[in-house]
């Protein structure tokens, strides 16, 4: 991936240490960089490297497109490495030579490129994965046939983080394309859960092309070809399908359909506990924040669902970053829909602390911030703010 050098970023770094309460040296020290670098950054003297970007965000545990300043698009670096992963794809039954990590160390890097997906890093997902890729593709074309599987499945995940990246940022064929290595990629690892993972994801091709009824359809083909055991992972494999099957029933105003897969999916989530199964969040939560999800999807009636759930119940903050950012978006549309723009507001904000990138790159969030501006209804100069700061349309 090109090198990308941001400038102006110092006075922003000097705040967020400050409000850290960190001197330069300390976060020279966390950051792994030289004192005298952080002091000419903070003095305007050089510019800053996406990697040294990235560090000194880690070392202040934020995000680093708070640092960026305004005339930089914090996506830069996002669009900047979907080359990368062209060069993998086009490639990836025949990778080019080069080193591959153990099997125990890729498993180590995989998993930090989920948890970076879970918790919405999209730009920190972008500095590392089409070299991952292509490590990955190398591993499986010659790691031995017994390793084959454990390779593939890490493959899959790896694509997901990519494509997550991809879909958030509108890079649609790209997106696709990654979806084409998760599924050769899941065939050779020979897992039927993975199978039913790999179909869960698939159905943004249709979420992208509003062929939601042809997603519907897709989906329960899955799921009638997903193990019927009672493991947890099995259990939690369906129930995942069976909310994003009610998702898109509700997109199709199917609401029998919806509320059939809603049921089928509490039934499920009431078998196991809410964790993180083959990359996908799933229980009682993750279900909850579905039934806000279709209520929007259907609208009118099913709205005052939506508001009264979440008046009762907020999402924990054991769950993903990205689901509990994506049902304050939802909540903030059920709210605009009902006449409520400064609960709307309010709820798009938090969905903004949550999952900043989630949240900028959501296009509901978009659409509804332009509605609240054209409106004019609520605080206007931080409402300014957060239109241009998703890019929201004024027209």
């Amino acid at each position: 991936m090109p090198s990308i050098v941001y400038r102006g970023v110092g006075p922003r770094i000097a705040y967020e240490r400050r409000i850290a309460g960190l001197t330069q040296a300390d976060l020279a020290r966390a950051a792994n960089v030289s004192l005298g670098t952080i002091r000419k950054i903070e003095r305007g003297e050089r510019g800053v490297s996406d990697a040294v970007l990235g560090a000194v965000a880690d070392a202040l545990d934020i995000d680093p497109t708070r640092l960026l300043p305004d005339r930089e698009r914090p996506d830069d670096r996002v669009h900047r490495a979907m080359p990368g992963v062209s060069t993998v794809l086009a490639a990836y039954e025949e990778p080019d030579d080069g080193p591959c990590r153990d099997l125990p160390v890729l498993r180590e890097a995989v998993a930090a490129a989920v948890g970076l997906r879970l918790s919405a890093q999209y730009s920190r997902i972008a500095r590392s994965v089409p070299g991952l890729l292509a490590e990955l593709c190398r591993a499986l074309n010659t790691a031995p046939s017994a390793d084959r599987p454990a390779v593939a499945r890490l493959l899959v995940d790896a694509c997901r983080a990519a494509d997550a990246v991809a879909f958030k940022h509108g890079a649609k064929d790209l997106s696709a394309r990654l979806l084409d290595l998760m599924r050769w990629a899941g065939a050779q690892a020979g897992d039927p859960i993975l199978d039913a993972t790999v179909s869960y994801v698939r159905t943004e091709l249709h979420f992208a092309a509003r062929t939601h009824a042809v997603g519907l359809r897709a989906l329960e083909r899955a799921l009638d070809q997903a193990p019927q055991t009672r493991s947890v992972e099995a259990l939690a494999a369906r129930g995942a399908l069976h909310m994003r099957a009610a998702v898109l029933a509700g997109r199709t105003a199917n609401s029998a359909s919806a509320d059939a897969h809603l049921d089928d999916a509490r039934v499920l989530g009431d078998q196991v506990p809410e964790g993180i199964y083959q990359g996908t969040a799933f229980g009682p939560d993750s279900v909850r924040i579905h039934e806000v999800s279709v209520a929007v999807s259907m609208g009118d009636d099913r709205l005052g669902r939506a508001l009264t759930l979440a008046r009762e119940w907020k999402p924990p903050q054991q769950l993903p970053a990205e689901r509990r950012s994506g049902f304050y978006i939802e909540l903030g549309r059920a709210q605009l829909w009902s006449g409520r723009p400064d609960a709307a507001f309010e709820s798009l904000k938090v969905a903004r602390r949550i999952a900043p990138q989630h949240a900028r790159e959501h296009r509901w969030v978009r659409e509804d911030a332009a509605t609240l501006r054209r409106l004019k209804r609520t605080d206007a100069e931080s409402l300014t703010n957060f239109a241009e700061w998703c890019h929201a349309s004024t027209g």
